[in-house]
């Protein structure tokens, strides 16, 4: 059963001031928390339906320090979701330092300003199944603990370090180390002719407004998807998300090709 303050407690970790305050965020979902138990990440508190619970074997629950029989209902009272799942856990937030030379010996994304949480999940999600491990963000981008995001990225940000920073400062390293930048733009060249070193910063912009003024002239490779026709009203360009999956595959697909020779 939960308790009344318990409930509320995980209420309160939809909001990023309190998960920032707490240092711990919630994840939902039968599948996501599977993942979780197995990658043997620590886990506060599990609340699940009985079921769920007999699933999981000695192994998974090691790293569990408490678990906490829940109702459907429950469940449903703390969830974000409109159809809550058979289990939600309060996990710690990832501890990672940043360090800018170790991220630019290889290829990582840059997230300027982006807003949509389901955006910044599926971008995650792509750099995980793309073999990208480090994403840099602005400051002004959604949360990454924010439930909106770790729903849309499915498991994958146990598998991408996150990080916050300043963008300008990292690409003006970037430029003094010689290390491409590369941003999409409308007016770039078509990342299918261009080679696409393995080594590098790919620059995604906002949903509304694209890359920042101020990061523009620190971009040494402008970069487009073609499409089959020119842009019109309502297909003017790319989801952010759409487009960061584009780009990702055809940076692997080079890669995959030079170590074939």
């Amino acid at each position: 059963m939960i308790s009344k303050n318990k409930a509320k407690f995980i209420i309160s970790l939809q909001k990023k001031k309190l998960r920032d305050k707490e240092g711990l965020f919630v994840i939902e979902g039968d599948k996501l928390v599977k993942e979780f138990l197995k990658a043997k990440i620590t886990i506060k508190t599990l609340l699940a339906k009985p079921e769920f619970l007999n699933t999981l074997s000695v192994d998974m629950t090691r790293f569990v320090i408490d678990i906490v029989d829940a109702s459907y209902d429950e469940l449903k009272n703390i969830s974000t979701l409109k159809t809550p799942h058979s289990a939600i856990a309060v996990v710690p937030v990832f501890e990672s330092s940043f360090d800018s030379s170790k991220i630019l010996d290889e290829l990582c994304v840059a997230l300027d300003c982006i807003q949509d949480p389901g955006n910044m999940g599926t971008i995650i999600r792509a750099a995980a199944w793309f073999g990208i491990k480090n994403i840099v963000c602005s400051l002004d981008c959604v949360n990454v603990y924010n439930p909106k995001v770790i729903q849309a990225s499915m498991g994958a940000i146990l598998h991408v370090n996150v990080y916050y920073s300043n963008l300008k400062s990292l690409v003006i390293q970037a430029n003094e180390k010689k290390i491409p930048v590369f941003g999409t733009m409308l007016e770039g060249e078509s990342i299918y002719n261009n080679k696409l070193d393995q080594k590098g910063i790919i620059l995604l912009g906002n949903e509304s407004i694209g890359i920042s003024e101020e990061l523009i002239p620190f971009i040494t490779e402008k970069i487009k998807i073609p499409g089959a026709t020119s842009a019109k009203p309502g297909i003017e360009s790319l989801n952010v998300s759409m487009a960061a999956s584009v780009v990702f595959s055809e940076f692997f697909r080079k890669s995959s090709l030079l170590t074939q020779y």
